[in-house]
């Protein structure tokens, strides 16, 4: 039985829809594929849901199965051994929902993030002491918990400034409701110093800072926050959404869609990034 690959990667998702795709393809049901192969349909859905890492062996006897041509096999065999989700994370996954990891997971191999936030600074443009009070005054939690948790939203900003020599820095476009600028977590100094690392970050090439101030009046991201990741040509885009009831993970083509229709809508009713720049100034100097 293939070990659980941790939180999902791209490539491991990518590699599941595949399966998929070739078991309905080749007119099977995970039962007829568990009759002629052995493979047990509780690990080929595991599979197939990219929650487990496949063997070789398993992935070949699939294959033949399905009658995949030699250069498929490769191309898909290579995609297990790149499924390997950031090192750093691994320290941390005892006190972080397994959402939230597939979540960073993602993020990490991400090459374009639009992030809409209601009520918050964008996690990673968030400054130790915000993010501190923000995970403090959240859900109680111990005070061990909360600093591993602030440690885990701290590793995370490392996308945004990743040398081009190994990999692009992550393309970040974010657009903030004027709400979370003004609500004070942590107190006026947390927030002074917030604002300011705003301003800091809204200078690099790869990150674009928008505000949508409150005479916009109402707009389509009232019903709240949720992350859209662009991976280039390696699999397709994903809608996160985090929530009391769970981490929610988009990925139809409708919704995918619908999602980026909103963050259209949000960004052209939002101030410029100079225009935003020159508003946090003036929230800084009251």
């Amino acid at each position: 039985m293939p070990r659980p690959a941790g939180p999902p990667t791209v490539r491991l998702r990518r590699l599941a829809a595949e399966l998929r795709t070739l078991r309905s393809e080749a007119g099977l049901t995970r039962e007829l594929v568990q009759e002629r192969t052995g493979v047990n349909q509780g690990t080929l859905w595991r599979i197939e849901k990219g929650q487990a890492k496949p063997h070789t062996g398993t992935l070949e006897t699939l294959f033949d199965l399905y009658g995949v041509p030699e250069a498929r096999r490769t191309e898909l065999i290579e995609l297990t051994r790149g499924a390997k989700h950031p090192g750093w994370l691994r320290q941390f996954t005892d006190v972080i929902p397994q959402g939230y990891a597939a979540y960073i997971s993602f993020e990490s191999e991400a090459k374009i993030a639009h992030n809409y936030e209601s009520l918050y600074i964008p996690g990673l443009l968030q400054t130790e002491e915000y993010a501190r009070a923000a995970v403090r005054d959240g859900l109680p939690m111990a005070a061990e918990e909360i600093e591993r948790n602030v440690e885990t939203r701290m590793e995370r900003q490392v996308v945004l400034g990743r040398k081009r020599e190994e990999r692009e820095p992550l393309e970040f476009w974010a657009v903030v409701d004027e709400a979370a600028l003004r609500r004070e977590v942590g107190g006026p100094a947390v927030m002074r110093a917030q604002l300011g690392r705003l301003l800091e970050v809204s200078e690099r090439p790869n990150i674009t800072l928008q505000v949508l101030p409150f005479d916009r009046g109402a707009h389509p991201g009232m019903t709240g926050a949720f992350v859209r990741l662009n991976f280039g040509p390696v699999a397709p885009d994903v809608v996160y959404v985090e929530s009391l009831a769970g981490d929610i993970f988009l990925e139809t083509e409708a919704e995918i869609d619908r999602y980026s229709m909103v963050f259209d809508h949000l960004r052209a009713g939002a101030l410029s990034p100079r225009d935003t720049s020159a508003f946090i100034a003036t929230l800084i100097a009251q």
